[in-house]
């Protein structure tokens, strides 16, 4: 295959789809798989640039969530029955505070059950991660729909802050090494934490200032009442998409009102943005092309989250396996199969080009 980029679209939709994937199993197997999936794909299509070295970051900050949700469960969780590894002092707390514990014995069953709650979000977080390193945040600018380009400035802006600050974090690293001052640790996290955030906010700054400068958010002449009638079709299939959303991954949502909420917001989001978009006088130099390789990278990505919708519809041992009493969860081999499907764009995808 000829080495191109591929749409960026297509990579954040694969990502959204496993992190929704995610949210659908606490077993620590398959959030493991899904981890490894999107690890070995920015493995193998991460281009060299400096936006494309913020998966490491993300999986940093999952595993510090992983940490906390540990700690908060022996200090404030829940006092699950099992075996007691150790016990905390305990503080008698009013009735007002129903549910809530200060210390107390702390058993393997409830730090079993937090690492996965705080596992399920770390995947969530790679997943992200993911998509920051392989899709460019100015090529996801230059595929928004011209009805919403002025969000989209504002979303690159923010999404542009991650890799920023993976690029200050590595300099002022390097800086601080040459001058002989600590690097690592808390001393060193304590001294890069202030320049780090205020280099990436200034260079997102720069980025606005720069968009801004090129004539970006440059308003058409669009008469009012078709403004009107846009903002409310985007609105109102915004509404329905969140709905919908929240019926196919919430478990406890009512039965059939995901799909047709799904579809309904899609074609009034559809619709508005054709119509808005109709007098646009945006223009775009050299689009990004949408080929079958981008199609395989999306069906993964909903093959995988199909996968587990399925198998959580029907009931399939091991998506969320019980911790009391403490046992060695077992490994689904469909949904685990399913998972491994993600991976796929790192062999059926054209090879990211190579500057000289």
């Amino acid at each position: 295959m000829t080495p191109r980029t591929l749409h960026p679209i297509a990579w954040w939709l694969w990502a959204l789809a496993l992190g929704a994937a995610a949210l659908r199993t606490t077993n620590p197997f398959l959030l493991g798989l899904l981890v490894a999936s999107a690890w070995l794909v920015v493995a193998s299509r991460r281009p060299n640039a400096p936006w494309a070295r913020s998966f490491g970051s993300f999986v940093k900050l999952g595993i510090a969530v992983i940490a906390v949700r540990v700690v908060l469960q022996a200090l404030f969780g829940l006092r699950v029955p099992g075996h007691v590894l150790f016990s905390i002092p305990s503080v008698d707390l009013p009735e007002w505070a129903a549910g809530v514990t200060l210390g107390g014995p702390v058993t393997s069953e409830s730090l079993a059950a937090a690492f996965d709650e705080g596992l399920q979000l770390a995947v969530l977080l790679a997943c992200v991660g993911a998509a920051n390193s392989l899709a460019s945040p100015y090529r996801l600018l230059r595929s928004m729909p011209s009805v919403l380009y002025e969000v989209g400035v504002a979303v690159t802006v923010a999404l542009s802050f991650a890799p920023q600050a993976t690029v200050s974090a590595q300099r002022i690293r390097e800086a601080r090494r040459l001058r002989g001052r600590p690097s690592s640790g808390l001393r060193g996290v304590r001294g890069m934490a202030v320049p780090v955030l205020e280099s990436a906010l200034e260079r997102s700054l720069v980025l606005a200032a720069s968009m801004d400068s090129r004539g970006y958010g440059r308003r058409p002449p669009v008469s009012a009442r078709r403004r009107r009638v846009a903002q409310a079709a985007t609105l109102a299939g915004a509404l329905a998409v969140t709905v919908g959303v929240y019926g196919i991954l919430d478990e406890a949502a009512p039965g059939g009102i995901g799909y047709p909420m799904l579809l309904v917001g899609a074609v009034l989001l559809v619709t508005s943005f054709a119509y808005a978009g109709a007098q646009s006088v945006r223009t775009a130099y050299r689009p990004d092309p949408w080929r079958t390789p981008e199609w395989l990278v999306v069906a993964s990505g909903a093959c995988v989250l199909g996968a587990l919708v399925v198998a959580s519809t029907v009931g399939v041992d091991g998506l969320r396996p019980a911790f009391n009493p403490l046992t060695l969860p077992a490994l689904p081999l469909v949904p685990a199969l399913a998972i491994l499907v993600g991976a796929a764009p790192a062999f059926t995808t054209p090879p990211v080009p190579v500057s000289r």
